[in-house]
């Protein structure tokens, strides 16, 4: 069969039409869209399927934000997305929209050890939950059940969830980030946002004036990269400290998630930003602050760690889920 599937980001676009074969997806077409250039996602689907010119028997779409009723008003976008207004403009049956973690979650399915950066080996529980928490341009989490036979994936918003400061500095960040925002959840400080704030928190901390290179990268809206790369390159010592903090909050909401779903069969750590940060996971700021929850650092150690490297993993997800449809 084929189906049509999707992944809908703050950032990026993206539609595949694949067909399904027992359990391989082979992409017949693909196409991917910057979010920022469209007002909403109905024409741009439209122009995928026009464009491709392929038949499909069901459709599914990864989309961040909740997902209630079929319908989902986007986190990061200024989009109303509804099933029923896609069934209508497609003439099909078959169309359902899931939260893109929940799409992530399911398109482990589809990846090869190949696929994955081990963080933490730990002592895996096949039979165990997991979670996946995702960073990118904003910040996805969901929870995995073991069902007796895979591992089922469900929603979860904890990305908005309240921020919680541990320290003096971070009781100073809080006040900075609600100054501007009022409420602070987790994403203000653990997604590509977060990064560009961290680093404007330092400036501040340190009576720093911004650097103009940073004013330029926020006017073209880059601003997240553009201290990831000084950081990386080791041009500038405040990026490298923005992005130790931003790992260490990472690591912080990622033990957080792992407790609240009892994750020994893993946590995965999905979205844009890991990949791009993997020398620096290596430092152990991430898997420091995961494990450093009192009494339940022990139990926090047992439990494997992976990063995600394929990122076509929600769209290979949305795949599976619309192969069920029919």
């Amino acid at each position: 069969m084929k189906v049509l599937a999707g992944d809908i980001g703050g950032t990026r676009i993206r539609f595949a039409i694949f067909d399904v074969q027992g359990p391989g997806l082979v992409t017949e077409s693909e196409q991917s869209y910057l979010s920022r250039d469209h007002a909403e996602l109905g024409p741009v689907l439209e122009k995928f399927v026009a464009d491709a010119r392929l038949p499909f028997e069901s459709v599914c779409l990864g989309i961040a934000g909740p997902v209630l009723d079929g319908r989902c008003i986007a986190t990061n976008l200024p989009w109303k997305i509804d099933a029923d207004e896609i069934r209508s403009m497609l003439s099909l049956h078959s169309v359902v929209l899931i939260n893109d973690l929940v799409a992530n979650a399911l398109g482990i399915r589809a990846l090869s050890e190949q696929d994955f950066f081990v963080v933490n080996p730990g002592r895996p529980n096949p039979t165990g939950n997991a979670c996946i928490i995702a960073a990118g341009t904003g910040l996805g989490e969901a929870g995995m059940f073991w069902d007796g036979r895979e591992h089922q994936p469900f929603p979860s918003e904890g990305g908005h969830c309240d921020f919680a400061p541990a320290s003096d500095f971070d009781y100073r960040l809080l006040q900075f980030l609600a100054n501007r925002h009022g409420h602070v959840s987790w994403e203000r400080v653990v997604s590509g946002i977060g990064i560009v704030n961290l680093f404007e928190f330092l400036c501040h901390e340190n009576s720093e004036a911004q650097p103009e290179w940073f004013a330029r990268a926020k006017e073209f809206g880059d601003a997240a990269s553009a201290i990831s790369d000084a950081a990386l390159s080791a041009e500038n010592p405040r990026c490298l400290e923005s992005l130790r903090l931003f790992l260490g909050y990472y690591g912080a909401e990622a033990g957080n998630l792992a407790l609240k779903t009892m994750a020994s069969g893993g946590i995965y750590i999905g979205g844009g930003i890991a990949p791009k940060l993997v020398q620096l996971f290596e430092q152990d700021w991430f898997l420091n602050a995961l494990c450093a929850k009192g009494r339940m650092q022990a139990l926090l150690r047992d439990m494997p760690v992976k990063i995600i490297l394929n990122d076509r993993t929600p769209l290979l997800g949305a795949a599976i889920q619309a192969s069920l449809l029919t």
